[in-house]
């Protein structure tokens, strides 16, 4: 009998797909990958998918390897897709795929099935993750296979799949949207959302953050240090990545930080709308870019902001075993190294302003930088400074002249 581990959530389309594989002939292993995502009863999850029949079920919690070995770098690279999205979903997905296949490889399973839809980009990441790193992985998308839609068009006949197999599910009506949450972020679409004449933000039941008018009326102080790039205190109390980014979250969260509504082109070419939320990271993305300002040297950051696009765009399309990124995670981490020191940030209604900052590997020199008389800087020195950079324009300037 082939045998496949099934990415799990226990919900609708996984306990679908669950007895589906089974009927199709497989022995399933359901995995649970806690990542944050809210759930009333993990415990419960699992007992319901062995009473389903899979042949082993188990939850790993992943969340602080989720924020070290995944968030983090892609904070130290300021990335962001298309400029403003922080990438909470698309970051956690190459995850669930290794460790899917670190079960598989100890149950020894053939293949590796996932319950993203043929539309989106989750499968694009789950495949290419799983596919980068066991080539030989079968992977089985049932939304994308013609038999499974046929039998599931829509919910009344999913719901109905279930009671004549006896699988527990709670058939209620579905919301005005669908939501993905994990410790970084929640993200909102479809539904409601795809009209683009609708309010996301007011429709939004949001699980993270108040609304900024409801926001407090005082702004509230927080600190964030960092070594090397890397987060490792809140409010001066040294915090494991995780505890960082959930400890930001409930402060960054009651300040209404890090709402955004946006249009973007997916990777399989259709532009989709998505509301988004993830006050942690968005403090954190702020904080690390003030310490950047000090200690890290110009060019270098300069040639950071130009490659951070590129690897905001790998990672939302899911390449993230790649030799490019391997290569990108690598420079970045040397980068990154003086990017230790303190930043006092002031939440306001929605607002991030910065308060103060410091740090050993501080490039910022007072006596060179002040615009008083004096100081270490001589202003004569650019005067030939200049005579040489513009140079090139004076000898264009004779040759073809400009109107003005």
């Amino acid at each position: 009998m082939p045998s496949c581990v099934l990415a799990y959530s226990g919900g609708l389309d996984t306990s679908v797909i669950l007895g589906w594989l089974q009927d199709e002939g497989y022995e399933v292993h359901a995995v649970y990958v806690d990542l944050g995502q809210p759930c009333e009863d993990r415990e419960a999850i699992l007992q319901k998918a062995k009473d389903c029949g899979a042949a082993s079920a188990q939850i790993i919690d992943a969340q602080e390897e989720l924020c070290r070995d995944f968030a983090f770098p892609v904070l130290q690279w300021q990335a962001k897709y298309e400029s403003i999205y922080l990438l909470g979903t698309s970051i956690a997905r190459p995850l669930i795929s290794k460790v899917c296949l670190q079960v598989a490889r100890e149950v020894g399973a053939d293949a590796y099935a996932h319950g993203a839809t043929g539309k989106g980009n989750d499968q694009c990441r789950f495949q290419l993750a799983a596919e980068a790193l066991d080539p030989n992985v079968q992977v089985i998308a049932p939304w994308r296979i013609e038999k499974f839609r046929n039998a599931f068009p829509g919910r009344t006949e999913m719901i109905d799949y279930c009671a004549e197999k006896n699988i527990p599910v709670k058939a209620s009506t579905a919301k005005p949207y669908s939501s993905d949450e994990n410790c970084l972020h929640i993200s909102y679409e479809a539904g409601k959302l795809e009209d683009l004449d609708v309010n996301g933000v007011e429709i939004v039941d949001f699980g993270m953050t108040v609304s900024p008018q409801d926001a407090p009326e005082e702004a509230e102080t927080v600190t964030v240090d960092f070594e090397s790039g890397v987060p490792v205190a809140v409010n001066g109390k040294a915090c494991s990545p995780l505890e960082v980014v959930l400890q930001l979250n409930e402060i960054g969260g009651r300040n209404g930080v890090g709402r955004i509504d946006m249009v973007e082109n997916r990777f399989v070419g259709m532009k989709s709308r998505g509301v988004y939320e993830a006050p942690g990271m968005t403090i954190l993305y702020d904080a690390l870019l003030v310490l950047e300002q000090l200690t890290v040297d110009r060019d270098l950051i300069h040639l950071r902001d130009r490659l951070a696009p590129e690897v905001a765009e790998a990672v939302y399309y899911g390449l993230w075993y790649t030799p490019k990124m391997d290569a990108l995670f690598a420079m970045i981490r040397e980068g990154i190294k003086p990017a230790s020191g303190q930043v006092r940030l002031k939440l306001y209604k929605g607002n991030i302003l910065v308060d103060g900052r410091s740090s050993p590997n501080s490039l910022y020199d007072e006596g060179i930088a002040t615009m008083e008389g004096g100081g270490s800087y001589n202003q004569t020195d650019a005067e030939g400074f200049l005579r040489i950079v513009g140079l090139p324009s004076r000898v264009q300037g004779r040759i073809t002249p400009r109107e003005y």
